[in-house]
């Protein structure tokens, strides 16, 4: 009997080792059944309404996997759609542009029309360059001492050239770089020319004229300062003079302050006064019944071509000070008093007279001067005469503040809109004149 007993619990301890060593198998080692295979295709409509678990593997990370699916067709979207902006930009961008400046009125038209940026920002570096697009145009801007002919990369069929031909030396450097630009159409490394010139203040600017494609030589289009006899609209357009940009004057952002804040004086002047000119007939006015000690005058006998720091900011803050910029003839009644008090909201008081030259009667403008500005809507004040001064700072001391708020307010708005007029006006003349003709 105690043999029999001791037989069965050795048969029941090896009966449970053996299935325990099955048990082992079939958890750690016996290979794992595929799953079963998930439909090809489901209705991206919505989630369906019900699935029974007999029909498909239950799945904990399917949540997940969805959300993997929607970032990812997301992601792919995405970039799609980067693909497809970068391609319209490369089919829009149909024309390419450098402009070289070769003369202090090219950052008026980069950085004050085009509103462009310069690097490095330092305005004693030996080169600078910007770039920007604008209507189907790429432009790049390169500026500075370093840019010589010959020693910098032409990076484009097109280009513009910003030359300053005031005065003989002037003249002579510009040539040079006429000289080297008609050597790249030469040998077929550009295909067009355009210049950006500073003329002279009498419009003698005969020298340029040989230069122009429809005289026999290869620039396209000119932009001239001035009332130039020559501006048809056609090939030859008229540009504005700007701020003086030879001195630093700045891109001006308008501020609360600006437009609302009282002035301290009716008009300002500061400038040079020359001998036997309508100038000196201004100060004697103003003169008159204390009228001076309503503005800031501030007058020399000598031009100088460069500021001091003090004296700059002395003219800045007559600007800023003053509700009235008395704006004399100089050698040429446009000068860069009347787009720096544009930009303060100061309005220039203009004597309205043609200077002696050659200015005026273009075949487009009369022979009155400051045509652009007129044909633009500048909202200036024009006098012929001096005389009609103090009659006008009568009239000005019984304006209220908010009507002198309203006037800068319209003045600073409407130099803001003839800047970008400008700009646009540049951009189409160039691409109407560069791209080829889509007509069949």
């Amino acid at each position: 009997m105690r043999g029999t007993r001791k037989r069965l619990c050795s048969a029941l301890i090896v009966a449970y080792g053996l299935f325990s060593l099955y048990a082992a198998y079939t958890v750690f080692l016996r290979p794992r059944r595929p799953a079963a295979p998930r439909p090809p295709h489901r209705d991206r409509r919505g989630p369906r309404d019900h699935v029974a678990l007999g029909n498909e593997e239950w799945n904990p990370w399917e949540g997940d996997e969805k959300k993997e699916l929607v970032a990812s067709q997301q992601r792919y979207e995405a970039n799609l759609k980067m693909i497809k902006n970068a391609r319209s930009h490369i089919e829009q961008t149909r024309l390419r542009v450098q402009i070289w400046g070769k003369a202090a009125i090219g950052l008026y038209l980069w950085q004050h029309i085009f509103e462009g940026h310069l690097e490095p920002s330092n305005v004693t570096a030996q080169w600078r360059e910007g770039s920007q697009k604008a209507g189907k145009t790429y432009f790049s801007f390169i500026t500075g001492p370093s840019v010589v002919p010959g020693y910098f990369s032409v990076e484009t069929e097109n280009v513009v050239l910003v030359l300053n031909g005031r005065e003989k030396a002037k003249i002579t450097y510009a040539t040079q770089w006429l000289h080297y630009a008609q050597t790249l159409i030469q040998t077929h490394k550009i295909q067009h020319v355009a210049v950006v010139l500073l003329g002279n203040e009498q419009c003698s600017n005969e020298w340029i004229q040989p230069y122009l494609k429809r005289n026999g030589g290869f620039v396209n289009l000119l932009f001239v300062t001035y009332d130039y006899a020559l501006v048809n609209e056609e090939d030859v357009f008229q540009w504005p003079l700007g701020v003086a940009t030879y001195r630093n004057f700045p891109v001006v952002e308008p501020s609360w302050s600006m437009l609302r804040d009282p002035r301290s004086y009716i008009c300002n002047f500061l400038g040079t006064v020359y001998k036997n000119s309508s100038r000196e007939a201004l100060m004697e006015i103003l003169k008159q019944d204390g009228l001076d000690k309503l503005c800031w005058i501030a007058a020399r006998e000598q031009w100088q071509p460069q500021e001091t720091n003090e004296s700059f900011k002395n003219y800045q803050d007559a600007l800023l000070q003053s509700d009235l910029t008395l704006c004399p003839v100089g050698i040429n009644t446009e000068c860069y008093r009347i787009y720096e008090a544009c930009s303060y909201g100061s309005l220039p008081v203009i004597e309205d007279v043609m200077t002696p030259g050659d200015c005026g009667n273009s075949s487009v403008y009369n022979s009155a001067p400051l045509q652009l500005l007129k044909t633009m809507g500048a909202p200036f004040i024009f006098i012929k005469n001096w005389k009609e001064l103090p009659a006008l700072l009568e009239k000005e001391k019984k304006m209220s503040l908010h009507e002198k708020i309203q006037r800068r307010k319209k003045l600073i708005e409407w130099y803001r809109n003839f800047k970008a007029w400008m700009r646009q006006k540049f951009i189409n003349t160039l691409e109407n004149s560069f791209l080829p003709s889509d007509k069949g």
